[in-house]
């Protein structure tokens, strides 16, 4: 995941980009339905829209389960760190947590639910230092966030991959793979380091011939890649319908529509989608990858490869020891910051 930027209009953020339990990637199907596909099948963004930004200072190591509390409802993309430059660092042992909701949505309702939530963490988990957590909420000015990223969005190059916007018809270099992704769009700009992991280890496999899934695909952008790597066939599936119309778009975008196929729905649409597959990527949340590693490699031929990422370094035991008691042998780990990338094979 959820590679995973901000949604279309939404303020500019490092966001979380991995899913969460119970959907692959968190609060999306409210924040899309302000944005269409226009008649060329391109993602449109509305007029711009004002947004409230929730900022939480969380105890250091709990980031997570705070954007957990926080994805509720129309909150966008959970984000980590100071929303601006001129914002104070976070004190000794904190860290900024934070999510936009659409001015339209901000309710005193909603405001009443986040805290709930919030002050709930402490009896949930049985953890006193997250007892007491406070939440701000800040109205922004109305704003075309995706079109003003676009000012000074430039073209970004893992590997031998070069994502460029769509109306650039070439690579900036001859030897690079280009990859047509919409600056500002409704999922990011494939910036994130887990997507960044994913990426770059797709481009060590053979995929020529090869059938890939993509496990809670967002908008398609490792399925795509895949495709446009040489993959066969690129299947992807989310639990959120409304992302599914921005990964078919992109997949037409690069001119993969006929190898790329998306499908609406969670874990259980696997045995639907033809397995197994040859290879495999999942950019989730630990979490989840922990719950599903048995699926995950139910879903891969033997021999398979696999890459999966989203995982906080304070995970990584429990992680590898999900994926090697489900049969997938990890060969490399690969850490950016604060987060993990697994690959290997099934055993």
């Amino acid at each position: 995941m959820l590679a995973l930027g901000a949604p279309a209009g939404a303020p500019s953020a490092d966001v979380h980009p991995p899913r969460r339990p119970g959907g692959l990637r968190p609060g999306r199907a409210e924040r899309l339905r302000g944005a269409s596909l226009s008649a060329e099948g391109r993602v449109s963004t509305p007029l711009p829209l004002p947004w409230t930004e929730v900022l939480v200072l969380s105890p250091l190591g709990w980031g997570e389960v705070v954007a957990e509390a926080l994805a509720l409802g129309p909150c966008t993309s959970v984000a980590f760190g100071p929303p601006s430059l001129g914002t104070e660092p976070a004190p000794e042992g904190w860290e900024y947590v934070r999510t936009y909701i659409p001015g339209s949505a901000d309710t005193p309702a909603l405001r009443a639910r986040l805290e709930a939530e919030l002050a709930a963490l402490a009896g949930r988990t049985g953890e006193r230092e997250l007892a007491g957590i406070q939440v701000r909420f800040r109205a922004l000015p109305p704003e075309d966030y995706a079109s003003s990223w676009r000012k000074s969005w430039k073209p970004l190059r893992v590997g031998r991959l070069a994502l460029v916007p769509p109306e650039r018809a070439s690579a900036p270099r001859p030897s690079d793979v280009r990859l047509a992704l919409e600056p500002g769009g409704a999922f990011g700009t494939g910036r994130h380091p887990t997507t960044r992991a994913c990426l770059r280890m797709l481009q060590d496999w053979p995929l020529s011939g090869a059938r890939v899934l993509d496990a809670g695909c967002g908008s398609g952008i490792l399925a795509v890649a895949a495709a446009v790597l040489g993959a066969r066939e690129a299947v992807g599936f989310d639990i959120d319908p409304y992302a599914i119309p921005y990964a078919e778009a992109l997949a037409r975008d690069n001119a993969v529509a006929e190898r790329c196929r998306f499908v609406a729905g969670g874990f259980e649409v696997l045995p639907a989608l033809a397995p197994p597959f040859d290879a495999l990527l999942a950019n989730l949340y630990a979490d989840l990858i922990e719950a599903h590693a048995g699926e995950l490699s139910g879903a891969l031929r033997q021999g398979g490869r696999f890459a999966v990422s989203g995982c906080v370094r304070d995970k990584r035991q429990r992680i590898e020891a999900a994926l090697e008691g489900a049969g997938l042998r990890v060969e490399l780990r690969r850490t950016r910051g604060r987060w993990d990338a697994f690959a290997g094979r099934r055993a």
